[in-house]
């Protein structure tokens, strides 16, 4: 029986763009149709993410991304930051599809603060706000009703549900300061001094602290949710893990340590990808290889100190884009988000 929709994915050939067509390529609804890359050109796709070896017949193309979007009724654009923003009106221009978008370029509002984390000046600074930012949990009504989504940051997606009970009751004020900790597959697939295995194995390390560039999204992201004049300073970390982030962020309070646990176990209670752990804290090996985020708070003389963990390529990136997806065309916003992982 042919499917509803037809996708595309743009830029497929990294450990996002893997996880994109693995999951649409056994999606119930959508029919990937197409996955375009400047890498790897008449490549299967299977020959290069080797999960995929004889799940599909499908190749990398190398055509314009106005041309992958041609027909489709939504585009995975898996494209480097800098380089989306430059693709983006072409798509719109000349196709009626969808969009979502997994890079950064169009995650803020504000084009001074883009320079500033990105280094360059936005090319279309006019655009900026016209996407929804897709995190079901804060904004599923708006996602439901948008063409364009910008997808969250695997960092900002950690932060952002680890606080968002606190930022909705209007418990969330000032100073915040986090440390999250990464695994490796977030730093894409091609090697660097700083990511190789052999240098990264056995090894901790920070990197942009205090100027990492999910940043400014946290920030916009928690005011939208009711956060009061919020400071984040965020130091990140570079773990031997391959996939994975766990957060740790701490927050002054006035709630009791009952009256937080009960804003948490609230927020997320209809929430299909949220738990709140009852019986222990967040770790990663409980969500890891699936679409689940954990998240709790424990409270002491008026510090709620609040944990967080997520798969960073899942639903740091493209899980959370398809569940976006989902919402966007109407179908079950759980279609091939519900497996749980392996354990251990």
């Amino acid at each position: 029986m042919p499917k509803k929709f037809k996708a595309a994915v743009i830029g497929g050939s990294g450990y996002g763009g893997a996880e994109l067509i693995r999951r649409l390529l056994i999606h119930p609804d959508v029919e990937l149709v197409r996955v375009a890359s400047i890498d790897y050109v008449g490549e299967a796709l299977g020959a290069v993410h080797l999960s995929l070896e004889r799940m599909t017949d499908l190749r990398f193309e190398n055509i314009t991304p106005a041309e992958a979007a041609r027909g489709m009724d939504v585009v995975f654009l898996a494209l480097p930051h800098k380089v989306t923003a430059q693709k983006v009106p072409e798509i719109l221009a000349q196709t009626q599809a969808r969009i979502v978008d997994l890079s950064g370029d169009f995650r803020l509002r504000d084009a001074a603060a883009y320079k500033k984390y990105y280094g360059v000046e936005h090319p279309h600074p006019e655009m900026l706000g016209t996407f929804v930012y897709g995190l079901p949990e804060l904004n599923r009504e708006a996602i439901r009703k948008a063409r364009c989504v910008a997808s969250p940051g695997c960092f900002a997606t950690t932060i952002e549900l680890g606080l968002l009970p606190l930022a909705r009751a209007g418990l969330l004020q000032g100073p915040i300061e986090t440390v999250g900790i990464t695994g490796s597959s977030g730093s894409g697939v091609a090697p660097s001094a700083g990511t190789h295995h052999p240098v990264r194995a056995g090894n901790l390390r920070t990197y942009k602290p205090l100027d990492h560039q999910h940043t400014p999204e946290i920030l916009e992201t928690l005011r939208a949710a009711g956060a009061k004049d919020p400071d984040l300073r965020f130091v990140p970390v570079s773990a031997p893990l391959v996939r994975g982030i766990f957060v740790t962020s701490f927050v002054k309070t006035s709630a009791t340590a009952d009256q937080v646990r009960a804003l948490y176990e609230e927020t997320f209670a209809r929430e299909p990808f949220v738990r709140v752990p009852q019986k222990r804290l967040p770790e990663v090996v409980a969500v890891a290889n699936s679409n689940y985020v954990e998240v709790a708070a424990q409270v002491r003389d008026g510090m709620a100190v609040c944990f967080s963990a997520t798969d960073n390529l899942i639903k740091g990136g493209a899980g959370q884009g398809i569940q976006s997806m989902n919402i966007m065309l109407g179908v079950d916003e759980k279609a091939t988000l519900e497996d749980s992982g392996s354990w251990p």
